[in-house]
This record gives structure tokens, C-alpha cells and sequence, in this order.
């Protein structure tokens, strides 16, 4: 299906929507997204959604940056998700940009059950930061098109895919 994006018209296979019942924190509104891989950079993809094409939000694994990331959640968090199992669930987070560098939401991460192409973002429980202090991040251009890299702790990150597995329910 042809879709419009942030970054210009993309056909993506209809197989790819994801479809969030509550929307995400303050896009409420915006209930079906497709992720976007970037060509260039593994570590980061983007959460575009297919409501409002202006909005794209970059994602990526927790644990490549922070390797030990567990959340604790709700099962009642869960139910909407339709998951037969915890451990099926995908966990992703979004990156934001401060005047200090990129920063992850370890708090608010996006869960996505991908057999069922549903997704949620939950509010974790226990002490976890809204803005994880990244450090440097280089994005330039277009999905596509573009030349990302995340540095952290001096290296260079470029790899993202479905992470493994970081949520415990409750």
C-alpha cells in the first residue's frame, strides 16, 4: 500500500501496519504506524505514523544502549496487546534530542506484538528515566537516504532489529 510519510511517499506491505486501540502518549489520535527501517543505520528506525504523516518517531532497541533494561508492567497493561505470552512481546523506546544529545524513554517504551500486528506504549513501573542521556547522534537526510549514527560511550551503535525480549509482567 502507498502511504505518506514524513519523508515522502513509501509503499510498505499493509502486513506491516501496526495498530495501537489507544494511540501513544499525546498522539492518542494516531492508531495505525508502520516501523521504518533506515537503510544506513540499524540502531535507529523510525515509528511513522500512517494517520499523520508529519509525525515520525525515531526508535530503537533498549538494550543496545543499555544492556540489562528489564520493565516491570502491569498485566492489565498487557491485555490490549492480546499476547499469549510476555516473552513474544517486542520492546522498543523512543529517542528524543536535547541540546546534550540523544536520550531514550526507558520509561514509556512502545510494546508490539508482532503476530498480531497490535501495539501499546505502557508506563513502566519502579524508577526508570524519561530522558536516558544518550550522548551524541548524528541524523542527516531521509529515511533511505539518510547517513544515522548513534555513538554511546564512545562507540558507534548500528544495528537494530526486533529486540530480545526485555519485559516482565506483574
Amino acid at each position: 500500500m502507498k502511504i505518506i510519510t514524513r519523508f515522502g511517499p513509501m509503499d510498505v506491505d499493509a502486513d506491516d501496519e501496526l495498530y495501537f486501540p489507544s494511540g501513544l502518549v499525546g498522539l492518542e489520535a494516531c492508531r495505525r504506524w508502520v516501523v521504518l527501517a533506515d537503510r544506513h543505520s540499524e540502531a535507529l528506525a523510525w515509528l511513522q505514523s500512517v494517520d499523520r504523516p508529519e509525525i515520525a518517531l525515531g526508535v530503537t532497541s533498549p538494550r543496545r544502549f543499555v544492556p540489562g533494561y528489564q520493565i516491570r508492567v502491569a498485566r492489565r497493561d498487557l491485555t490490549p496487546l492480546a499476547l499469549d505470552e510476555p516473552a513474544a512481546a517486542k520492546v522498543l523506546v523512543i529517542v528524543g534530542q536535547t541540546a546534550r544529545g540523544a536520550t531514550l524513554n526507558l520509561k514509556a517504551p512502545v510494546i508490539i506484538n508482532l503476530q498480531r500486528s497490535l501495539g501499546r506504549q505502557v508506563v513502566a513501573n519502579g524508577d526508570l528515566p524519561i530522558r536516558y542521556e544518550l550522548g551524541k547522534i548524528v541524523v542527516m537526510g531521509r529515511v533511505g537516504e539518510s547517513n544515522h549514527s548513534i555513538e554511546h560511550k564512545g562507540r558507534s551503535h548500528r544495528c537494530l532489529s526486533y529486540p530480545d525480549n526485555a519485559m516482565k509482567a506483574s
